[in-house]
């Protein structure tokens, strides 16, 4: 497992959610100043520079279920919120998303394109906001020392970590199944044809060589694809062109879009779910979400901002629907974690998530002991 991959998937998921959010305040007609202000509140909070800073320190993966308890935070940096239903198909849209992307990559080095793709677009987004714009930028920069010099093999194993992230989820969205990417049971559809990594040539031709290095003979073969090479490759640097289409906006032209749970993840949902079992890295897992979100320094509207509620569904029944037939086991309300921790480590973090909470409703006085797993249980 690769301890670098943990920036490259926030920041993807991050970008895809932007994008996402972006289309349906678009789709709701909110108001362009409030609209905004919600894109501003969320990429201000999201690149914190204390948050950066956690984020970017070598650490392993872990669990979906801790990163998308930061993804609900981020979600609701700002005046709009989220119902259970309207996030849980976000964290869909975002992951599913961002999965067909390291799928396709042409090589593993590709996935740091995509990663600018994403912060190009985001840079777009507060174009007029030149303190936030700045943020943006220095992330880029670090992006680009850490990343600018790794091998294509610590790249690879970059990109298996991602893959084994998202083995497991096969959801279904209306856009990959009308363009035919995807499969109806949630598996995307590899393509045989376009341009091949930039390096390579056009599969087709087999070389031998003879144990001084001179080639000895040629043997063409029939590749079975439409292949093509590469016109250049896309630019690594703050600013350029990076070729590469993967992460850009696939919402710029309006499309409704739904997410489906196929079959197959119906039927994987119990052989996915966290075992209640004592989990070895619960203790890293708790101190890895309170780093996270120690650094994550959201503030809460003002009274004078009437907050609104953002539906990613067509209609309330839609949502309402969903709400009702999601599976448990999927359904990332719990964060299923035990661990023997000190009082002062329980009482920093129970801290931290108490000043994060979204919703009003009070919270019934428990045992020291139980506060934590009972802030879990309400995300």
């Amino acid at each position: 497992m690769s301890a670098r991959t943990l920036p490259l998937l926030f920041l993807n998921l991050g970008g895809e959610m932007l994008y996402i959010l972006d289309q349906r305040l678009r789709a709701q007609s909110i108001p362009g100043e409030k609209a905004r202000k919600v894109m501003n509140d969320i990429i201000t909070t999201m690149f914190n520079k204390k948050f950066m800073e956690e984020l970017f320190k070598p650490q392993e993966l872990y669990s979906k279920k801790a990163l998308r308890t930061v993804y609900d935070r981020l979600a609701h940096a700002s005046i709009m919120r989220l119902n259970q239903a309207s996030m849980d198909k976000l964290y869909d849209l975002m992951t599913m998303a961002f999965k067909y992307q390291v799928l396709l990559c042409p090589r593993p080095k590709d996935i740091l394109l995509v990663t600018f793709n994403h912060l190009d677009a985001i840079k777009d987004f507060v174009r007029d906001s030149p303190n936030i714009l700045n943020q943006v930028d220095e992330t880029f920069r670090q992006l680009i020392d850490m990343y600018s010099c790794l091998s294509a093999g610590e790249f690879q194993l970059i990109r298996q970590t991602l893959l084994i992230f998202f083995q497991d989820m096969h959801i279904r969205v209306s856009i990959f199944l009308k363009d035919k990417v995807q499969n109806s049971n949630g598996r995307f559809v590899l393509p045989i044809s376009g341009p091949v990594p930039w390096g390579t040539e056009v599969p087709g031709l087999i070389r031998m060589f003879n144990c001084n290095g001179d080639e000895v003979k040629r043997v063409e073969f029939t590749n079975g694809g439409n292949y093509i090479s590469p016109q250049r490759e896309g630019s690594f640097d703050l600013y350029g062109d990076r070729v590469l289409k993967l992460g850009t906006n696939m919402y710029s032209v309006s499309r409704p879009v739904e997410t489906h749970m196929s079959g197959a993840s119906k039927s994987l949902a119990s052989h996915t779910k966290e075992n209640a079992a004592p989990n070895p890295l619960a203790k890293e897992e708790l101190n890895f979400l309170a780093r996270l979100m120690g650094g994550l320094e959201i503030k809460k509207p003002n009274g004078s901002e009437p907050g609104f509620r953002l539906n990613l569904f067509t209609t309330d029944e839609d949502e309402e629907y969903a709400s009702l037939t999601r599976p448990d086991e999927l359904s990332y309300k719990v964060i299923n974690i035990q661990a023997t921790q000190d009082q002062q480590q329980n009482e920093e973090l129970a801290r931290i998530m108490g000043e994060f909470e979204v919703t009003d409703q009070p919270r019934q006085s428990t045992s020291k002991g139980d506060d934590l797993l009972a802030m879990m249980d309400e995300l």
